[in-house]
């Protein structure tokens, strides 16, 4: 279904939400979905993440003039911006993949098992790490995160992007140690770009998306972004836990990260979960509406640019088919809209785009009585949203 949206604008950006016809909400947390996250492994990636120097859980700020504004009953906002110094949620995923393909490739060589990460940034097995190699394709972000893994633990880095990454971008990530390999073509062409140059070259891929010859490490950086919602979920329990959340797609592990997590430890009594992404990369709107994964083109033309992703990460998807409440597809003139919002002096916030893409659907739906029925938002709803990253210094 689509709606067209006026709010504060004459000229409304418009959007899409489609209810997931998918949707099971009483389906149970089977062996299936542990196998790609469960509580377990979440309990050890607290352990070692909590461990690295500077962990401190990041602000949940409690934005009450906007909640009012969007007749709303409560706001809340978990401002990844400050993580680890790194402006951005990411810093939990690609350096928490680092860290386990250093952790699997010393207990392979010396036969042993049970090193942390602690051991290796003091330097028990420097040798090691320091002839590995790992690599992954980036929009920005994410390869920010590898690069910096790689440097806390003391192996070498090569970072693909593709041409719509800014300098500035990749400026954050060339700080850090990493070799930069400007590709041809998108995202997802540099994704295959570096998994080509992996094999020849004997590097370890550390990459956010899954596909056929890669999903373990996929896997591990999935379960990295749960250690946000653990923040989450500590401080808002019982009759303060959120009733929705709107979250950034992109390829779909971090909206998977956070669904699987609630999925698992809430049942069916979880928030409704609605994933937000740009008109012209919205793998994850046309999946749900095919039933199956869908590749979309063109996703260099939004300036969400670290959600320009044109292709599904099969693990996310196989979470996500069943457990979202609805896909949302979203105009750069809403991410933009947001951002203003958020800037302003009463609430000071400062948001990238593709940080702002959660409250830009919200903001949408919020001013439209149909999608607010189709979802459930009243004023006595708490909507949680994540500002997934800060403003890259340059852009």
């Amino acid at each position: 279904m689509a709606f067209l949206v006026s709010m504060h604008s004459d000229s409304p950006p418009p959007f899409r939400l489609l209810p997931n016809p998918l949707l099971d909400r009483t389906a149970p947390y089977s062996l299936a979905e542990q196998w790609i996250l469960n509580r377990g492994r979440h309990l050890e990636v607290m352990e070692e993440i909590s461990s690295w120097p500077g962990y401190e859980p990041t602000p949940l700020l409690d934005l009450r003039p906007l909640a009012k504004e969007l007749a709303i009953g409560r706001l809340s906002l978990k401002n990844e911006g400050a993580r680890f110094g790194l402006g951005s949620f990411k810093a939990l995923g690609g350096a928490y993949g680092v860290v386990r393909v250093i952790q699997d490739e010393i207990e392979r060589l010396t036969q042993t098992s049970g090193v942390t990460g602690r051991e290796i940034m003091d330097g028990a097995y420097r040798d090691i790490a320091c002839g590995i190699t790992v690599t992954c394709a980036s929009d920005g972000n994410h390869g920010r995160s590898v690069a910096w893994g790689a440097q806390l633990f003391g192996c070498r880095c090569v970072v693909y992007l593709p041409p719509a990454v800014s300098p500035a971008r990749e400026a954050a990530i060339v700080q850090y140690g990493a070799t930069i390999v400007r590709t041809r073509g998108d995202y997802d062409d540099a994704v295959m770009e570096a998994h080509r140059d992996a094999q020849r070259l004997e590097r370890f891929v550390v990459s956010d998306t899954s596909y056929e010859a890669n999903v373990n490490v996929p896997r591990d950086i999935m379960q990295g972004y749960t250690v946000l919602l653990a923040e989450v979920l500590e401080r808002l329990t019982g009759s303060d836990r959120p009733t929705h959340i709107f979250l950034q797609g992109g390829v779909g592990g971090f909206a998977a990260s956070v669904v699987g997590h609630l999925w698992e430890t809430l049942g069916p009594d979880r928030p409704a979960c609605i994933v937000v992404e740009p008109d012209c990369a919205n793998c994850l709107f046309e999946s749900a509406s095919l039933g199956r994964p869908a590749t979309v083109t063109n996703v260099h033309r939004t300036i969400m640019g670290c959600l320009a992703c044109g292709e599904v990460s099969t693990l996310a998807w196989y979470i996500l088919e069943r457990s979202v409440d609805a896909f949302m597809s979203i105009a750069d003139e809403a991410a933009e809209t947001a951002m203003r919002r958020l800037a302003n002096a009463d609430l000071a916030v400062p948001v990238g785009p593709s940080g702002v893409a959660g409250l830009a659907g919200l903001v949408c739906i919020a001013g439209d009585a149909d999608t607010r029925t189709a979802i459930g938002l009243d004023r006595s709803s708490h909507v949680l949203v994540v500002a997934t990253e800060r403003p890259t210094k340059g852009e």
